[in-house]
């Protein structure tokens, strides 16, 4: 999987910000409101034009990069 499958960056849509692909959804704001204790499936319901394969690709993204960066 491509990282450009899951998210896009262009300065068009919200000033720039990586949002998750064909979305003007931002990648921050999953791992926000996951921090502040909101479920996955809580997530989806109030940003609906995210697709569960996305936020899954999301966070192994990032376990895959954390694990990189800790190694």
């Amino acid at each position: 999987m491509q990282v450009t499958e899951v998210f896009s960056r262009d300065p068009e849509i919200m000033s720039g910000a990586v949002v998750f692909a064909g979305t003007r959804v931002p990648a921050e704001a999953l791992f926000e409101n996951l921090a502040d204790g909101m479920s996955l499936d809580e997530f989806l319901e109030n940003f609906p034009t995210v697709e569960r394969w996305q936020v899954e690709a999301a966070l192994h993204l990032v376990t895959e990069r954390v694990d990189r960066l800790v190694a």
